[in-house]
């Protein structure tokens, strides 16, 4: 077993140093065997991984149905009937249509809908109080004062321990943070998507939350395992930095390649030890969540949590920002999907 160091994610959530993103286990990058899903999930663990999402929308709604499936909670749920007491779950509302498709951008943050989400977020977990409950996404008509209100009144029941809102702006999240301590934000972050550092690092840095960064390794292009062959078979099939500037974007591999060989790491080690450095120069707990269907890639992430980085590797590292073609804005998602498109 590895061990992953615990840190105080913020307002006392102690989580491993490194998560695991449950997104990968379903529908969105493929189909995958349920069985094999429920062994990568529990090799997670085993690996020392503490810190466990996932989300309401996360899989392919059964036929007949409407709303969030919740296919992946449910996957997760079977994890938690045996290893409840070793793990922090957080789960996500907000969205209400297929993650992956031109539907997706429909959102909901009322009261009543917060409170709904939540209680059938808890009957597939088969728990009775969320560790960490996501705002996936704002419902933008909507003050998220209001949003985050009826969060609140979910902790005061004890449903939920803490609060988290993702691919929040500066403003939203400070304005988040006079009703209710917000613990963590949530947002697309990596070596080749650092727009959150222009502002939404600071805020979550001065309201007292942690960051954990979802894509930590580019959607796969990081590992430097993305072929075009997989690209052509995912959501990612119409993406500019993946398809049209993939042999440019090659070039920034290169340079994580040659970091890894002096390190005799993987690639994704690389990229997430870059990640977790961010928290000593930046000053806030950065929590990365790598998703992946491989029980052997939970093993080799979790033990990049072992692996330090010179200050001359994180300089190299640092420029990788510099040699990317195409920005992380998804063709099917509206700009203001993300906070950069907010800001």
């Amino acid at each position: 077993m590895h061990q992953v160091p615990i840190i105080d994610l913020g307002h006392g959530l102690n989580v491993s140093r490194i998560g695991f993103g449950g997104m990968a286990l379903s529908h969105v990058y493929g189909q995958t065997d349920p069985a094999d899903a429920l062994a990568t999930l529990h090799a997670a663990v085993d690996a020392g991984i503490t810190f466990l999402d996932t989300a309401d929308v996360y899989g392919e709604p059964r036929p007949g149905t409407q709303g969030p499936a919740g296919t992946n909670e449910e996957l997760f749920a079977q994890l938690l009937r045996e290893r409840r007491g070793e793990v922090q779950v957080a789960t996500k509302f907000g969205i209400t249509g297929l993650i992956g498709t031109p539907d997706a951008p429909a959102t909901r943050g009322d009261r009543a809908y917060v409170r709904s989400a939540c209680e059938a977020s808890l009957r597939r977990l088969g728990v009775e109080t969320i560790d960490l409950y996501y705002m996936h996404r704002r419902q933008l008509d909507l003050p998220i004062e209001e949003t985050v209100g009826a969060m609140a009144d979910l902790v005061a029941e004890g449903k939920v321990r803490h609060l988290g809102l993702s691919e929040v702006t500066a403003t939203e999240l400070r304005a988040a943070a006079t009703v209710h301590p917000i613990t963590a934000v949530q947002s697309e972050w990596s070596l080749w998507s650092r727009d959150v550092e222009a502002q939404v690092v600071p805020a979550a840095r001065e309201v007292g939350a942690g960051f954990v960064p979802y894509s930590p390794l580019g959607r796969g292009f990081l590992t430097g395992a993305l072929t075009p062959e997989r690209i052509a078979g995912s959501m990612l099939r119409s993406e500019d930095r993946f398809v049209r500037n993939y042999e440019a974007n090659q070039q920034l591999l290169q340079v994580i390649r040659r970091v890894a060989d002096e390190l005799d790491a993987t690639l994704a080690q690389v990229a997430l030890a870059w990640l977790l450095d961010r928290t000593g120069r930046l000053g806030l707990p950065v929590v990365p969540i790598p998703g992946t269907r491989s029980a052997e890639r939970v093993r080799q992430n979790a033990a990049a949590a072992q692996l330090r980085l010179t200050d001359d590797q994180v300089a190299r590292l640092d420029a990788v920002a510099d040699l990317v073609q195409g920005s992380r804005d998804l063709s099917f998602t509206p700009p203001q999907w993300i906070s950069s498109g907010r800001e």
